[in-house]
């Protein structure tokens, strides 16, 4: 098997798997032409999957992010053999599942929650992903959102989090749940949980009164076992609110286009 093929099969999985927590890949400029890198990062940590030709060695990484990047102290979660002349398919995709059930496992998650703790962001039980950044994990499923969602930035602010969500991304979880396939299914899940786990609190309350709580009762068990064990109590919870009035959300100042300012600038 071609070494860039199977580096291309396990970057490719264990970045999409990482993408439904909130990470985004970024280019990773190796200096040595021995290694084969690529780079996921989000607001506090950071993974990389890296092959050494010489040793023929796959290695998935992490590291504490800074505000100039990552850290660079690396610690390595998993490291497996690969031997392009003779290793195939089989090989890469045992590879790729290893690494994906590293970074998906719970312990991973509770080291993401310990990376914020330590850097005194937040309290110990908030994240700090909001209600925006929620929204905007949505766009690997629903790609027409990202337009909605600059709409809304431009047109508001502070971003109305709960407004978008019940007015854009409810309408689009439901037909999912519905009518979605098991894929779907569990990358919804996937997004949801990440998200619940990282999120303030403005980001939870929306994943469960909002978006959970607007899904037909008759589909709650369908899309209840793609979530997380903590969502899933949460999600149970919150179905006391389900059907009650909610006092709408404070209505926000409207930004002011740049055209807007110019036209009145113009007539004064």
């Amino acid at each position: 098997m071609q070494l860039s093929e199977a580096f291309k099969l396990i970057s490719d999985k264990v970045g999409e798997a990482l993408e439904a927590q909130g990470f985004q890949q970024v280019k990773a400029d190796s200096a040595k032409g021995n290694e084969l890198v690529s780079l996921y990062v989000s607001e506090n940590v950071a993974y990389s999957v890296i092959y050494y030709k010489d040793k023929m060695h796959f290695l998935l990484r992490e590291c504490p992010m800074t505000d100039e990047g990552p850290d660079n102290d690396w610690k390595t979660l998993s490291t497996w053999m690969f031997d392009p002349s003779s290793d195939e398919m089989h090989e890469a995709n045992s590879i790729a599942n290893d690494f994906v059930a590293e970074i998906s496992a719970p312990v991973a998650q509770k080291r993401v929650k310990q990376t914020k703790k330590s850097k005194g962001k937040k309290r110990d039980d908030e994240g700090n992903a909001d209600p925006l950044f929620l929204s905007k994990r949505f766009v690997t499923l629903f790609p027409d959102l990202k337009d909605e969602i600059k709409a809304e930035e431009e047109g508001y602010d502070p971003f109305r989090g709960a407004t978008f969500a019940r007015a854009s991304i409810v309408p689009r979880v439901n037909e999912l749940v519905k009518s979605g396939s098991t894929a779907e299914l569990k990358k919804l899940g996937n997004i949801l949980s990440a998200q619940y786990v990282n999120g303030d609190v403005d980001t939870r309350s929306i994943i469960t009164i909002v978006i959970l709580n607007s899904i037909p009762e008759e589909y709650d068990e369908k899309i209840n076992e793609y979530l997380s064990e903590d969502l899933q109590v949460a999600f149970k919870h919150s179905k006391k609110y389900r059907n009650r009035t909610v006092a709408p959300e404070k209505e926000k100042k409207k930004k002011t286009s740049m055209a807007q300012r110019l036209d009145r600038y113009n007539n004064q």
